[in-house]
């Protein structure tokens, strides 16, 4: 059974719609602004944890008594 013409035309003008909403999906997506901001929530949340804390900490702790041997010797 051949479709009809005004039944292909909706079927198009509703694939157009579907795409229309997805670019302006993706470009909301894809903003530089949004994603230096998840960027820097992810990192904070990963240097929140206490393994990544904790390590950053005696490292630094670490450079800074190397660092004063160095000054003191």
């Amino acid at each position: 059974m051949p479709r009809d013409t005004e039944s292909i035309e909706r079927e198009i003008e509703a694939a157009r719609n579907q795409l229309a909403n997805t670019l302006d999906e993706l470009s909301v997506r894809a903003h530089p602004k949004r994603l230096v901001e998840n960027t820097k929530q992810t990192v904070v949340a990963k240097v929140n944890e206490p393994k990544v804390k904790y390590s950053l900490i005696g490292g630094g702790a670490l450079i800074v008594l190397l660092f004063l041997v160095k000054i003191f010797r």
